[in-house]
């Protein structure tokens, strides 16, 4: 035996084995076989469905045995190869009498049934009725509502796993394993809704074969070996009844393994364990039951002695669980008492404590470090309002800009100054500087009527000129053109500007996957034919960065998922998709830069100047051009004196190009001259009347 299943293991390494059964299969059907050979395979049969039986019994759960379908359907054209070769040897060797077709025929047609054909026929059509009406119509009905009710819960599932992650009840390994379960369940009980058609089918097929072999016995043996009548009804009969019985007792049997299959729970579980907790837990059903048994066997005419032995069973059932959960509460109680009343264990020295991967902290996404005098702020015990702050800024910027901003971690740094703060995005510090807890700052918004007394500083955010001053000056302040925010606000709207500028590295994988399901919901045409079809989730993702790294919110993922799938298939370039991207967003982009107004003030470059930059950047790689040190100067400094002229005069300062040179003189000006947008030709909606306001050329 034990060589034998070594070399099943080795076919099996080698994937011979699903071959080697289809040649089986189709060579029992061609072949034909000895009694003998078909006595080894009708008993390997049966074994093999008693397996398979117990199998769904002792799993779990059905996802432990995901491969049932397909073994269905392998014993199914097992079972129905074997009918075929036993019904060619009944039909050429009937005649000889009911040993013709093997041992395990015979038997079950003169021993089960008693040799009694008309026995065997009932036999096999109430077996037949029960397969066919009860079991197998059941089971089927149960797969196909559960495989539609699995396959409408998958988005709540995925929606569940995605919240479970983003708040940090899960890592990813386990979202990701969650997510397998999801998809390995849709697809079994899909599976399963196609195996129950094979089992109906096989009881059908058990059917007619019965009614043909029985008719071609009749005709074969009176026209083809001159039996009398009586003796061609009973060989044929017995044999083919036998033959209906060794093949309808394993459909039987694998009907009821898919209908315990389809009816467990997708929970982890024992399944005699659960029928014995949920059905024999409660004392109380068993004590009614046997006192309606004992009423019925003192009934005069009834079975006394079995109706009285089955109510004394059941109520001393009864009392043997009263006891054991009398004495299961009496050692769960010893059990609090000696936990309580235990001393605590000595925790392990640090010094000797193992290191693990529990030492190893991962990078916060989002951090604030705070010096000790800025704890209060903090802390709500002491009425700190900073954590509010936080979460209002997160949440206007999500709403702002479209995806959700991680959370703030915030901790203290006894390294810092008591009164400094410090912003860290990936482990990396962006930006510090120092608050005054017992004061408020006084910002200088460019025209102030008189001077504060207090400590001179910088506005961390926009880097204006400020002043600390007393809470009892703030009105002075005010009315002398200052603008007065509270520490509070200062910390906030400086971690506000940061997230807000670099909103593109807080924009991953996992937040545009989240994007894409939430755009699915309502519009899963588009998501499936744009991820993976026509381009990798990386691509997506960078170009939802480049947005955002140039002001662009991604709150429309209709409208960027819909280009990207017009796109796709022309290119795969993340530079020339987000141009387009920003094509189909220019009506919210020029809105952002001058709201609702008709006319657009615009910035332009003169033909020659601008005919020279197109000339430049014709082989250049995306985003650069080669252009003498001097010329650049001389356009960043003119750029920058325009923009202070438009910003004095109360206008947007607006810089219009062509679509080839739009991405490298955004990023000129990008963190150099702040308020300059920096647009194509084609991102200009047509209803807005433009006005150039200005001309830049190369001698400027």
């Amino acid at each position: 035996m034990e060589a034998v299943l070594y070399n099943l293991q080795q076919l099996s390494r080698r994937g011979m084995v699903a071959p080697f059964l289809v040649v089986a299969m189709m060579g029992m059907m061609i072949v034909p076989l000895p009694p003998l050979a078909l006595d080894m395979l009708f008993t390997f049969n049966i074994s093999l469905s008693i397996i398979v039986l117990l199998v769904c019994i002792y799993a779990s759960r059905p996802l432990d045995f995901v491969i049932f379908p397909t073994v269905i359907l392998i014993a199914t054209l097992f079972r129905l190869a074997l009918n075929v070769a036993s019904t060619r040897i009944v039909l050429l060797e009937g005649h000889t009498g009911t040993g013709a077709a093997g041992n395990v025929i015979e038997a079950f047609g003169e021993f089960v049934i008693g040799g009694n054909y008309a026995v065997g026929l009932v036999v096999f059509s109430i077996l037949v009725i029960i397969n066919f009406v009860v079991v197998t119509k059941g089971a089927g009905r149960v797969s196909e509502v559960s495989a539609r009710f699995t396959l409408d819960a998958m988005p709540g599932k995925q929606m569940a796993i995605d919240a479970d992650l983003n708040a940090g009840l899960i890592n990813q390994d386990e979202a990701r394993q969650r997510r397998e379960e999801v998809t390995s369940e849709a697809d079994f009980y899909g599976s399963m809704d196609g195996a129950s058609k094979f089992v109906r089918g096989d009881a059908v097929a058990g059917i007619l074969i019965l009614i043909i072999n029985i008719a071609g016995g009749f005709t074969i043996g009176m026209s083809q070996h001159d039996m009398v009548l009586a003796d061609a009804v009973r060989n044929y009969t017995l044999l083919t009844i036998g033959d209906g019985l060794v093949a309808q007792i394993p459909s039987l049997l694998l009907s009821s393994a898919t209908a315990i299959i389809i009816t467990r729970d997708s929970r982890k579980s024992d399944l005699g364990q659960q029928v014995f907790i949920q059905m024999f837990s409660n004392p109380r059903v068993l004590y009614v039951t046997a006192g309606i048994m004992g009423s019925m066997g003192v009934i005069p005419g009834m079975p006394n002695l079995a109706f009285l032995t089955l109510a004394g069973l059941l109520a001393a059932g009864a009392r043997y669980m009263e006891q054991q959960s009398e004495s299961g509460e009496v050692v769960q109680r010893k059990e609090a008492e000696a936990k309580q009343t235990a001393a605590v264990p000595a925790p392990v020295p640090e010094a000797n404590r193992e290191l693990s991967w529990d030492d190893v902290q991962p990078v916060d996404l989002v951090g604030l470090e705070v010096g000790y005098g800025l704890i209060p702020m903090v802390d709500k015990n002491q009425d700190g309002q900073l954590l509010n702050r936080i979460k209002g800024v997160r949440k206007k910027l999500s709403q702002e800009l479209g995806f959700l901003i991680h959370p703030v971690h915030i901790r203290d740094n006894l390294e810092l100054a008591p009164n400094a703060y410090r912003i860290t995005m990936m482990g990396v510090p962006v930006g510090e500087s120092e608050v005054y807890p017992d004061r408020e700052m006084a910002i200088n918004p460019g025209q102030v009527y008189g001077a504060l007394k207090g400590l001179n500083a910088r506005d961390p955010a926009f880097g204006l000129e400020a002043v600390w001053i007393d809470a009892g000056q703030r009105d002075h302040a005010q009315s002398l053109g200052y603008t007065v925010v509270d520490p509070t606000t200062v910390i906030a709207t400086h971690l506000n500007q940061l997230l807000h500028d670099n909103a593109h590295e807080l924009l991953g994988h996992e937040e545009v996957q989240q994007l894409l399901d939430n755009l699915a919901k309502h519009s899963p045409k588009l998501v499936e034919d744009l991820v993976p079809k026509l381009m990798p989730l990386s691509v997506v993702v960078k170009v939802m960065q480049n947005l955002l790294s140039e002001g662009v919110s991604v709150r429309d993922i209709r409208t960027i998922a819909e280009v990207l799938a017009e796109q796709g298939a022309r290119t795969q370039d993340p530079y020339e998709l987000t141009a387009a991207v920003r094509v189909a967003l220019g009506r919210s982009i020029i809105q952002k830069v001058i709201g609702l107004d008709n006319d657009l003030p615009v910035i332009t470059l003169e033909p020659a100047l601008e005919q020279l930059l197109m000339k430049s950047a014709q082989g250049s790689p995306q985003g650069s051009l080669g252009i003498e040190p001097g010329l650049a100067d001389r356009l960043f400094k003119s750029l920058e004196d325009v923009t202070r002229k438009q910003e004095m005069a109360g206008r947007p300062a607006i810089l219009v190009v062509a679509p080839t040179l739009r991405l490298w003189l955004a990023q000129l000006v990008r963190h150099s001259i702040s308020g300059l947008s920096v647009l194509s030709y084609s991102e200009i909606p047509d209803n807005k009347n433009i006005k150039v306001v200005a001309a830049i050329g190369a001698g400027q």
